[in-house]
């Protein structure tokens, strides 16, 4: 049973998690606190005590993600994008087209509402929540569509977040193999970036570059939507983070003798880690049983999917 969420003890232990994961990374005793275990910490914040600023820092939330993601950005070259192959590279464009088709044709077979089967499906092959929140604008889903959407790719990127370091050190992945499989088959970037980052620091730097490169194909995907959807309602959201992380890569690339890129890079990991906090203490009991069990099939099955597909690719065609 959930106590009073608003009590003042409650929001004190918010905070101090907040302050325990921001010191994790200065403070040895604390270097056991990992992306997936801040996930974790905030979901059963949530439903042991309850979230004392419950649906209050989405923006923040939002805000915060962004802002780490091109925090990390300052730790590498503009020419890291390079290092990605010609066929890791085709991996992304191979992996988006199946996913939508699959993602098409099971919403079919299991007989899912359509626009709840194409937001789970451009959230699945693109990045998760922001890809539901670019396409639900133009394709005019209502609020209920967005929440079941939503809510069935947290708890899968969830579990992608946990569960894909285990298989990746129990299969022996490279980091460069782990970084291409998450950057390709975890949903939102957070959670992909997240995986990588508790695998190793390679994994990280490749995984956030491919998820990035995968967010590029958001505009072509909300132009589809567009068509297939035609409408008076045309706007979408394009995440212009992207151009700033790129600019932080560049940024790095003209000082590399300056040492204080380092230490953003540091900021942006624990930020990270303090979104996903946020994340998963605004979860609820009440958003996890508005899913319904067809919506989660479809997202499964498609996830499923390109995880064990895009797997079996990166180990019998890329180092």
């Amino acid at each position: 049973m959930i106590v009073n969420q608003n009590t003042t003890f409650n929001k004190i232990f918010f905070f101090g998690i907040i302050v325990l994961i921001s010191l994790s990374s200065t403070l040895p005793f604390l270097n056991w606190i990992t992306s997936w275990i801040s996930l974790v910490l905030g979901i059963v914040f949530a439903i042991i005590l309850g979230n004392p600023y419950d649906g209050k820092t989405g923006n923040l939330t939002s805000s915060l993600l962004k802002i780490s993601v091109v925090g990390i950005g300052f730790g590498y070259p503009i020419s890291a994008i390079s290092e990605l192959s010609i066929t890791e590279f085709s991996f992304v464009i191979i992996f988006i087209f199946l996913t939508l088709i699959l993602g098409f044709i099971i919403g079919k077979i299991i007989n899912v509402d359509r626009k709840i089967a194409d937001l789970i499906t451009a959230g699945t092959s693109i990045c998760g929540a922001s890809a539901i929140a670019a396409v639900a604008s133009t394709i005019k889903a209502n609020e209920k569509q967005i929440s079941i959407s939503l809510g069935t790719v947290f708890i899968l990127s969830a579990s992608g977040l946990i569960i894909y370091p285990i298989i990746g050190n129990y299969l022996d992945l490279t980091q460069h193999q782990f970084g291409i499989w998450a950057g390709l088959s975890v949903h939102d970037t957070a959670s992909a970036i997240g995986a990588a980052q508790d695998f190793g620091p390679e994994a990280l730097k490749t995984a956030t570059i491919v998820k990035l490169a995968k967010v590029l194909f958001i505009v072509p995907l909300v132009f589809l939507g567009t068509y297939l959807y035609k409408d008076g309602n045309k706007k979408f959201t394009f995440p212009f983070f992207i151009i700033f992380f790129l600019l932080a890569m560049f940024l790095n690339s003209m000082f590399q003798d300056f040492n204080g890129f380092a230490t953003i890079k540091e900021f942006g990991k624990k930020g990270l880690q303090i979104s996903l906090f946020l994340i998963g203490a605004n979860l609820s009991i009440k958003n996890l049983k508005t899913i319904g069990i067809k919506p989660f099939l479809h997202g499964l099955f498609i996830w499923l999917f390109l995880s064990l597909s895009s797997l079996l690719a990166i180990i019998y065609f890329s180092s």
